[in-house]
């Protein structure tokens, strides 16, 4: 298996996560927070899509799928497009509901796709590649690839996390 392969499943299993985690939930329940100040499994899933498809898009001098595919529009919220999530207050959390889950499980395949599209076409020397020259030390493509596949991963578990929680009420 090289690195591209490695990535893809690596994101591919987040993509399985997102599937299950918000499998049966109504916008009430994606909506729902644990605490006045918790993230709900609807923002998680919003942001950590946000991300990918922000973090993916830069790598590969593609438009990002939130703006290309109409999703700003039909998800609807509050925020300029280039918002990923990052730094959002408590009421900014509380802003982001989904009317159902196929919305957030849509604009997640559709980023999904992309990333699997780009990743086909990288090679092991591209992950050396400066990819972000305003961090100590420069950022790599593939620190930027494991920094996104990492962040992902965190906020699925989180939302597998918060449905377990609700589940059992």
């Amino acid at each position: 298996m090289g690195s591209a392969e490695l990535l893809t499943d690596a994101f591919g299993r987040v993509r399985e996560i997102i599937r299950e985690v918000v499998e049966g939930l109504d916008a009430e329940a994606l909506a729902e927070r644990l605490d006045a100040d918790a993230n709900s499994i609807g923002w998680l899933v919003w942001h950590l899509t946000r991300v990918q498809d922000d973090h993916i898009a830069d790598v590969a001098g593609r438009e990002q799928r939130w703006t290309a595919d109409g999703w700003f529009e039909r998800f609807g919220l509050p925020f300029p497009p280039g918002d990923i999530g990052y730094g959002h207050s408590s009421a900014d959390v509380a802003a982001v509901r989904a009317s159902d889950p196929d919305l957030l499980v849509g604009y997640h395949e559709a980023v999904h796709a992309q990333t699997v599209d780009y990743l086909a076409g990288i090679t092991d020397p591209d992950l050396d590649v400066v990819v972000d020259e305003s961090w100590d030390p420069p950022t790599t493509l593939g620190v930027r690839l494991v920094s996104v596949v990492g962040d992902t991963m965190q906020h699925a578990g989180q939302a597998e996390f918060v449905r377990g929680i609700l589940l059992r009420r």
